[in-house]
């Protein structure tokens, strides 16, 4: 998947990937694809609720190397 910005928030525990990409995702503009990476398997329920949380658009994930990738849409 396409993707303007990523985020490493590999090996990081739950909150910490929620909030990295909120923290990060704060000045881009709306319609960037963030591509978030993350290993806690928290991640899988806190990424999607983040987004319907905060309107952002939630497009998926992808099991990688060891970690998954999120993409999400800012809103």
């Amino acid at each position: 998947m396409n993707f303007d910005e990523e985020i490493d928030a590999i090996g990081l525990l739950c909150p910490l990937p929620v909030l990295r990409l909120r923290k990060r995702s704060m000045p881009m503009r709306a319609g960037t694809v963030i591509k978030l990476l993350a290993s806690d398997p928290a991640a899988a329920v806190d990424v999607p609720h983040f987004c319907n949380e905060s309107g952002h658009i939630f497009l998926g994930s992808q099991d990688c190397d060891g970690h998954t990738a999120y993409f999400i849409k800012k809103a």
